[in-house]
């Protein structure tokens, strides 16, 4: 049986050819138990807007009247530290709230000058001059989050990462406060492409 997501359901449109469960499939098209409310383009080329959106936690071979699909995959954690970690799996809840019936699913791109840096030097970009971590546990546990790695299945993607938030409609604002926050970071200076999908649940 397909392994669907919290917030994913059965869609007799879309066939899998496989499930991971570190793979996640994002469609947008005219199917799906998210409705898109808003789609911005917050950096570079334009993104082509649907109605729907569908995640499925696996390969998809046919996705029919799909306008775009996008994959990623869940990775280990990169760039906290072993403090940093253990704080976020006791502040953090997951995804499927009751609740959280909005969402936003945020595609972005960085430059070659980010992929030119060593690993230690782009942590030092994202956590001691952006503080990446720190402001996101601010909005813990209001705000849910996964990361996908588009970059890791290879340089065809359009996106080097995908990330799915969810929150509730009291949460909002906060949610906004957030990207803000994120926005002004030294670590956006980096971003080349950066895309911003509102949703919420049916």
């Amino acid at each position: 049986m397909p392994n669907w997501s919290a917030h994913a359901q059965p869609d007799p449109a879309v066939k899998l050819t496989g499930v991971s469960s570190r793979l996640f499939t994002f469609i947008g098209g005219d199917a799906g138990n998210w409705s898109i409310t808003d789609t911005r383009t917050i950096v570079g080329g334009q993104w082509t807007s649907a109605r729907k959106l569908s995640v499925v936690n696996g390969v998809v071979s046919d996705a029919r009247g799909a306008r775009w699909l996008l994959r990623g995959v869940t990775s280990n954690d990169r760039y906290v530290t072993r403090a940093d970690k253990n704080e976020l799996a006791s502040r953090q809840e997951g995804l499927g709230r009751p609740d959280a019936v909005c969402a936003a699913l945020i595609p972005i791109r960085k430059n070659a000058a980010w992929w030119s840096m060593t690993q230690d030097e782009r942590r030092a970009v994202f956590e001691d001059q952006s503080h990446h971590t720190a402001i996101g546990m601010k909005y813990l546990p209001a705000v849910a989050r996964r990361l996908h790695h588009s970059r890791d299945l290879g340089t065809d993607e359009p996106f080097d990462f995908l990330t799915w938030f969810e929150f509730s409609k009291s949460n909002a604002d906060a949610f906004d406060r957030l990207l803000a926050d994120l926005r002004g970071t030294k670590e956006w200076t980096y971003v080349e492409r950066e895309v911003e999908i509102r949703l919420v649940r049916e």
